[in-house]
């Protein structure tokens, strides 16, 4: 069966659209080539969006970190903070229901989701911030999985950014198709693994919170069971918790393995604990395993397999 792409918005100069404020673009060919197989982008510029042209005198962040206002870098007279707020403010509202994701450009003082340069009115640095539109999104989607595409470069991020999309794809599916407590309490199973690895105080407050489902709002319980768990997924996997994983798995095998096989596997994961084979060895070996020895749970378990093995995350993790 051949999946539907994952719908995702996106800073438009990203995609090599020549938006920026010098008439150029800043095309990120990972995002393109790779992560376009799986994902269909939807791109935003803001600055075009509010009638800024192209080329255009470049804007910069000015005065408060926590309300700054955005004017030219050559004319402070050229403000256009309220017309970016209204714009950012309007749009984030009304992302498309199917979307899953959000790339940002860094460093702009539009769409930078971290370290964003905030000046003084004189011209000297201050401090750092959001970008208005990012801060719009994010503030307005605190669900949504965001992240800059020079955060991308790192294996960590890149891999938790994109575990989170794929997360939130299957959440929306399970949405569409209706929920109940029995859907609810599957989808949990379904990634405690995964939560563990992450973020195990989050495992066992959802665990808590699905203890007990007589009388109460499932639609209510669904939405706030959600915010919870990516919440829990924004933290990154470390060795120490996937190691931590990776033996609760094989002590589904503990009854099908011989004395050598358990030994390789064990050896298998003590060396990517240590650091001298990445996340991918492991896990490949015990899908091997659970191919040849059926396990109903581990089958459903998304902590194997959360995203396409071919977008090779694991390789470098």
């Amino acid at each position: 069966m051949v999946m539907t792409k994952i719908l995702i918005g996106i800073s438009e100069c990203l995609l090599g659209e020549k938006v920026r404020f010098n008439g150029g673009h800043q095309h990120n060919h990972y995002i393109t080539d790779s992560l376009g197989q799986y994902f269909e982008f939807m791109s935003y510029c803001p600055e075009v969006s509010i009638g800024m042209g192209i080329p255009r005198e470049p804007i910069r962040l000015v005065g408060s970190p926590e309300s700054p206002r955005a004017v030219g870098t050559k004319d402070a007279s050229f403000d256009v903070t309220d017309k970016l707020n209204d714009y950012s403010n309007k749009t984030s509202k009304s992302l498309p229901e199917e979307m899953c994701g959000f790339i940002l450009k860094s460093k702009s003082p539009t769409c930078g989701m971290e370290r964003v340069k905030v000046y003084h009115n004189n011209g000297n640095p201050n401090a750092q911030s959001r970008g208005l539109f990012a801060k719009a999104l994010l503030e307005n989607n605190p669900t949504l999985p965001a992240e800059e595409e020079g955060r991308l470069a790192d294996p960590a991020l890149r891999e938790n950014f994109i575990e989170r999309v794929f997360l939130m794809r299957r959440w929306k599916d399970l949405m569409k198709e209706g929920i109940n407590a029995d859907k609810l309490i599957e989808f949990h199973a379904q990634h405690k693994l995964s939560l563990m690895a992450h973020h195990p105080m989050s495992y066992k407050e959802l665990g808590g919170l699905l203890s007990d489902l007589k009388n109460k709002d499932i639609h209510a319980l669904a939405n706030d069971y959600f915010s919870r768990l990516m919440r829990g997924f924004t933290y990154k996997a470390s060795r120490a918790k996937n190691t931590n994983v990776l033996q609760h798995c094989s002590g589904y095998l503990k009854n099908y393995l011989d004395k050598s096989d358990k030994e390789e596997l064990q050896n298998i994961i003590q060396r990517y604990y240590q650091s001298e084979i990445p996340l991918i060895v492991p896990i490949t070996l015990l899908s091997h395993y659970f191919r040849k020895y059926p396990n109903d749970y581990m089958s459903k378990q998304t902590f194997l397999k959360p995203y396409p093995n071919e977008l090779s995350l694991r390789n470098s993790l």
